[in-house]
């Protein structure tokens, strides 16, 4: 098995041994020549987004794989969060070994509660290592200079901590890539040709395109967009020297492509001559074997597949010109809609030209479409062509080509676009087996090289494409799954960098997840324990960069955006804390008070975890059955600490501000400011109004014992049974098991969430109980919603399948 898309498959690792102190570079101790160099940031992260990757997915069950994978689950025990690196190489026997590189802790392997196991030292004359095996698998390990280096075979093992043998040009190339980049491929084209596979064309198929690719990898779920560059030597005999000295052009091929075509080939170049000088330094002959002027004002050359039919097209700078070099060519066969399609009698013309980029030899026809000079051998292929092009049903019209072009460079020196066939085509010529993939969504792929001194840039995407969603519709975005069930509601945050919404989540071993809006895993966090309630943002240091705060039953952590504690954070407490963390910010000045809640008594925290020593209320006579909460009224501030029996409001300090009038048995539901006064419910569902003064009034709005309310400061929403109150009107529901409902505030409109738990239905309606279009839909918890990314439609996010969340958007 070769190929790129194979090598991304393979990940995770393992080890352990003895430990020296001395310092050295990853990179020192890549072995000599390797295939293919993987580096990555993050084990965990990159593990997720590749099985969230629904390309990547359609390889699993390919026996390459699962052989592969399977002789390397011995390394999925490697626990860390540093950097890794991975090698591949072919032994003298041709079979597949790996190696791997990581910074070294106490703790990054641990096998011992593993069954089928061992683990034992050898020991050579100059060197002492470790040999792991688990079940048939084996690995043989050594700490050196603090660095843990692994292998698939002693051999390889020995080899790559010899430092005669290292990769200087390697570990250079590893220096380019971006230090935020979840995943960086090495191919080392000296020893492999898999990007001239990517070609697929039998000219190219055994040559060396270039001798090593750097590409930065970025895994989303329906797309694998990459980029980075290429390094050829002058004396190496690497297909890219073509197009030195010579400035890559805007590739137009595209506009004269068929939609209905395979793909498109397309090479430019500023100067013809410079261009014909390194095709005959590269073919090592004195002179190209053509004697013509019909190149001369050319600056693209590019190929149109059609099946098992190809199309020469000459992009000119100068039609005239160019139409003058075929003054020897005007015998007509036919008019096609006005365009006249003539016999060209040199059809090995462009093969002997442009070779081994073009192998094509039966071009005996052409017509001209303004700058455009289409040669192939049938006038079927150039009657599609033109026919495409007057109807404006080329490429270039379609929207999965103006989508992958976001992503590429409008001038390439080569560039090649395939569409689901083409893909198809190359992918199975990649595998030694039979596959049987489905990649009609993938309706558009590309990879470009764009020259520059000594070095190209690469660029390439391969991009599911998406149908334009209608008005008034709701779209599925992403379904993504992680290892373990889901635990809680997933909830947006936001990226302070990039203004733009993330998913936070917790699974059912504690771990914390952040996810970007595209559905990448960006980190993943071990908590000592389950998150109570919502997940709060604070900006500590008043510099704009946001962090998350919250609570398990015996923390209170605070987080960086890289998931890193913030100190004095996590603080540790021996008395359960019994309510989720409030977070207060009187005067919006980013002076925050954290309160912290256990039972009965209430703890005040500044932001940077302290005692607020002013603050003088200690404890409630009962434990609170709310999370403590803030309301302004005017100039005015309210602390409102709740129990089954009391109702306390105070100030600032913790001073009691107002006294409630009548006593209640109240339910555990908030209070909320609603036409000016304060507003809860009792246990028996009766709603609870109380002014400035302490007076109090209740109102019967027939709810059950288990009911729920929500409320802005005019909307009141509350729930029920089956039985749903959007202000004045009442809905009713079919019966099921229903979610807390939820109010949003968005562009100067009310929208009501909540789902039925048992028929898994979620539920949006506007602030006169009117449907949203299109809802319900599938969901398996409360929403979160908001506008996630840069356009203007409203995203929300809910639990799918127990390990799985999906992104929604309403259009």
């Amino acid at each position: 098995m070769k190929g790129i898309f194979y090598f991304i498959l393979i990940t995770l690792f393992i080890t352990s041994c003895s430990v020296d102190k001395k310092v050295s570079n990853l990179s020192d101790f890549i072995p000599e020549n390797p295939s293919i160099v993987l580096k990555f940031s993050n084990i965990e992260s990159l593990k997720s987004n590749i099985d969230n990757n629904d390309f990547l997915q359609k390889f699993s069950k390919s026996t390459s794989f699962k052989s592969i994978s399977s002789r390397m689950d011995v390394l999925n025990h490697l626990k860390t969060d540093n950097e890794v690196i991975l090698c591949f190489l072919k032994d003298q026997n041709d079979s597949l070994q790996y190696s791997f590189i990581t910074k070294y802790h106490q703790h990054i392997f641990n096998v011992d509660s593993l069954p089928n196991h061992s683990v034992e030292t050898i020991k050579t004359k100059a060197l002492t290592f470790t040999k792991t095996t688990i079940e048939k698998e084996v690995i043989y390990s050594i700490v050196k200079d603090s660095i843990l280096i692994g292998a698939s075979t002693q051999e390889l093992l020995v080899h790559s901590l010899k430092k005669n043998t290292k990769n200087i040009d390697i570990a250079e190339l590893l220096h380019t890539a971006d230090v935020n980049s979840p995943l960086t491929i090495i191919l080392n084209e000296e020893t492999t040709n898999d990007f001239n596979a990517i070609f697929n064309h039998d000219s190219i198929l055994n040559l060396k395109l270039t001798q090593k690719v750097l590409v930065d990898v970025d895994l989303k779920q329906d797309e694998i967009l990459f980029n980075g560059i290429t390094t050829a030597t002058d004396s190496s005999k690497s297909l890219i020297n073509v197009f030195k000295n010579t400035i890559p052009q805007e590739n137009l091929l595209a506009k004269i492509t068929p939609a209905n075509s395979d793909g498109f080939l397309s090479f430019t170049f500023n100067n013809y001559s410079n261009f014909k000088q390194n095709l005959v330094a590269y073919k090592q002959t004195d002179s190209l074997s053509t004697d013509t002027t019909l190149f001369d004002n050319i600056v693209e050359v590019g190929v149109i597949f059609e099946k098992n039919n190809q199309a020469i097209v000459l992009n000119s700078l100068d039609e005239t010109s160019t139409d003058d070099a075929l003054l020897n060519e005007q015998s007509l066969i036919e008019t096609y809609r006005q365009i006249d399609i003539f016999n060209f009698s040199q059809p090995e013309l462009f093969s002997k030209a442009f070779s081994p980029i073009i192998s094509f030899k039966d071009a005996n026809m052409y017509c001209i479409i303004d700058n455009f000079f289409v040669f192939a051998n049938s006038t079927e292929i150039l009657q599609n062509i033109i026919a495409n092009y007057q109807n404006n049903t080329t490429l270039n019209e379609r929207s999965y080509y103006e989508a992958i072009k976001e992503n590429l460079s409008d001038e390439a020196s080569l560039m090649f676009v395939a569409n689901s066939n083409k893909l198809n085509q190359i992918l199975k010529g990649s595998f030694k087996e039979a596959l049987n993939l489905n990649l009609d969504t993938y309706k558009c792929s590309a990879i470009q090289f764009i020259n520059d001194t000594h070095f190209a840039h690469v660029n390439g995407v391969i991009k599911k494409s998406k149908t334009k969603a209608l008005e008034n519709t709701v779209t599925e975005e992403f379904n993504i799954k992680i290892n373990e069930d889901i635990l809680n509601t997933p909830q947006f945050v936001t990226n302070h960098e990039s203004n733009q919404k993330e998913i936070v989540l917790q699974d059912v071993k504690n771990n914390l997840y952040l996810i970007s809006n595209t559905g990448k895993l960006l980190w993943k966090k071990q908590l000592d324990g389950a998150i109570l309630g919502k997940i709060e943002q604070i900006d500590m240091y008043k510099n704009g960069r946001l962090q998350l705060a919250f609570t398990t039953p015996n923390r209170v952590y605070v987080l960086d955006r890289n998931g890193k504690d913030v100190a004095p954070f996590p603080l540790k407490f021996n008395d359960q804390i019994t309510q989720p963390l409030s977070v207060f910010d009187y005067d919006n000045n980013r002076n925050y008070r954290l309160l912290v809640t256990q039972g009965k008594d209430i703890l005040m925290l500044d932001q940077k975890g302290k005692t607020v020593k002013g603050f003088t209320f200690k404890n409630a006579e009962n434990a609170l059955n709310h999370q403590p909460q803030h309301i302004r009224i005017g100039r005015r501030d309210y602390l409102l600490f709740k129990t089954n029996n009391k109702l306390y409001i105070l100030d600032r300090i913790g001073k009691t501000r107002i006294t409630v009038k009548e006593n209640y048995n109240y339910s555990n539901q908030a209070v909320y400011l609603y036409n000016n006064n304060f507003t809860t419910t009792t246990k028996d569902g009766k709603l609870i109004t109380i002014d400035t003064k302490g007076n109090t009034t209740e109102q019967n709005l027939n709810l059950t014992d288990i009911h729920n309310i929500k409320t802005t400061s005019k909307t009141l929403v509350a729930q029920s049974e089956n039985k749903l109150i959007i202000k004045s009107k009442t809905l009713e529901l079919d019966y099921g098991n229903y979610s807390i409902p939820d109010i949003f505030y968005i562009n100067d409109k009310i929208y009501v969430s909540v789902t039925d738990l048992q028929s898994k239905k979620v539920f949006l309606f506007d602030s006169q109980g009117q449907t949203i279009s299109n809802f319900p839909v599938y969901g398996n918890s409360k929403i979160s919603l908001d506008n996630i990314d840069k356009d203007r439609n409203l995203e929300f996010v809910t639990k799918g399948d127990n390990n799985s969340f999906i992104i929604y958007q309403i259009n």
